[in-house]
């Protein structure tokens, strides 16, 4: 085939100039076998990667670190009580810790959350706690009513079935009765309660006015259904007794020893109970005590002839619990926020630590509000009278944390027990006047502030370099700066 003869067009084709060649870069490199690197910007995608990234992570990082800052301002205020010394024949101070686990989940939430934010500050002050806990609504309220009534029992209260709440009080007071023969004795100061959560916080009041309001003995319906509950249903005599008396026959017989059906001990028959795996049962819950004392009969209750004029203050710790997928968003921000968290917790287990200032609930305060006429109750809200209600500073305690609870605290069940979450809270006078919360000075939380979370322990690497070859600053206020006389270095 003939080559096609070649067109020469003027003007179209013209010199290019060569590429200028490529750079050698760095001659160190080369020598020492590295590639040569040639920076650039990344592409766009890459931009927008490493931006979200890194943003998220600077925040995540600023807030960790502001967070322990915070908590080691709290720690650094409280830290000299646990250097001082106490006597061999004194127990420390203990306070008593009330967690439940959050509507709609687990303890574990109301573990973690104790473990991340209190028990830093009440480790660096050496104390000591008991913990009363909550796996389900109304645990917390039954287990103060009952340490309330062992109180009373202790005091010298003394119930109807007294030999029955004898025999089981035994034990535990076996403890008390050593140390008071060897010479120990209890502490003598404030000791406090510690309350987690708005939930936790309306069982401490039911339970409070329960142990104080309610009898020692149980009421006859909540005993009855207490011991159906707890009893298990033994086998009848009359069937025991019959299976006794049937006649063994071979069939009984073979049933009941495998080595006369079967003559293999290593294989037993197929129909014996050995043959089928057993089911491991689970164990179950303890059955919850009803509560003594209603909230309507208040009122007409009897208080215990032993309560103290001044029941044991309470600080109450915010517990922010949110679930849904929906509120996503929402828990995004309060993950990059807990420094805040952090240090509201601190200051207000630092005033339980302290005890510096203990004041009374506020006073209740009236609002103008209706009810409905007396004797005329279904008559439509307009046409009732206008009242004056009152309410008490102990319902407003972090009452914002209600609209984060999950759908299951507001379900309505048919035949369903109290429900201390979902009812209003109720205060009795006698117990509400009793009652006191911790608080910090002013004093205190400026010295706090001033400290600014900084661990006089705890160095960096550069200040540790400059304090070893003496680069440290002298930060001694100088005589001459006072107006004294004398060399600049006197």
């Amino acid at each position: 085939m003939a080559d096609k003869p070649s067109i020469p067009v003027e003007g179209v084709i013209k010199d290019v100039p060569p590429p200028p060649p490529r750079s050698a870069g760095n001659p160190v490199f080369r020598m020492m076998g590295m590639p040569n690197f040639r920076f650039k910007l990344p592409s766009r995608n890459w931009l927008i990667f490493l931006s979200v990234t890194g943003s998220f992570t600077t925040a995540v990082l600023y807030d960790r670190y502001h967070k322990k800052r915070a908590q080691q301002r709290w720690c650094n205020i409280v830290s000299h009580i646990a250097r001082e010394p106490l006597p061999t024949t004194q127990m420390p101070r203990k306070i008593t810790i009330f967690l439940s686990a959050p509507p709609g989940d687990t303890i574990r939430a109301a573990r973690e959350h104790f473990h991340e934010y209190v028990k830093p500050v009440l480790a660096a002050a050496a104390m000591d706690w008991d913990v009363i806990e909550g796996r389900r609504e109304g645990d917390v309220r039954a287990g103060l009513a009952e340490k309330i009534r062992k109180r009373r029992r202790k005091d010298g209260e003394t119930p109807a079935n007294s030999d029955e709440t004898k025999s089981s009080e035994e034990g535990e007071n076996l403890v008390q009765t050593l140390r008071g023969t060897s010479g120990v004795k209890d502490w003598e100061g404030v000791q406090g309660d510690l309350v987690l959560g708005r939930h936790t916080w309306k069982e401490y009041i039911r339970g409070l006015h329960e142990g104080w309001l309610g009898p020692l003995d149980p009421p006859p319906d909540t005993a009855e259904s207490s011991n159906s509950k707890n009893d298990a249903s033994p086998i009848p005599s009359e069937q025991s007794s019959a299976a006794d008396d049937t006649p063994q026959t071979s069939d009984t017989l073979a049933k009941s020893d495998p080595l006369s059906a079967s003559g293999d001990p290593a294989k037993p028959p197929s129909d014996s109970p050995q043959a089928a795996p057993k089911k491991e049962e689970k164990p179950k819950a303890p059955v919850q005590i009803p509560p003594y004392v209603s909230t309507s009969a208040y009122p007409s209750a009897p208080i215990a002839p032993t309560i103290p004029d001044i029941l044991p203050p309470a600080a109450i710790l915010p517990l922010p619990h949110l679930l849904g997928f929906l509120n996503t968003p929402i828990r995004i921000y309060r993950f990059l926020n807990r420094r805040h968290l952090a240090d509201e917790t601190g200051r207000q287990v630092a005033a339980l630590v302290l005890a510096s200032h203990i004041r009374p609930w506020d006073p209740k305060s009236e609002f103008m509000g209706s009810a409905p006429i007396p004797g005329q109750e279904n008559v439509p809200q307009a046409y009732s009278i206008p009242t004056t209600l009152e309410r008490w500073e102990l319902e407003d305690v972090l009452e914002g944390e209600e609209r984060d609870w999950h759908k299951v605290a507001w379900k309505r069940y048919q035949g369903e027990p109290e429900r201390v979450w979902r009812n209003s809270m109720v205060i009795d006078p006698r117990i509400g006047e009793r009652m006191r919360r911790f608080d910090l000075l002013s004093d205190q939380e400026d010295q706090a502030r001033k400290d600014d979370g900084e661990d006089p322990a705890a160095k960096g690497l550069w200040a540790n370099i400059k304090e070893t070859l003496g680069w440290e600053e002298d930060r001694s206020v100088k005589g001459w700066e006072h107006g004294n006389f004398g060399e600049e270095s006197e």
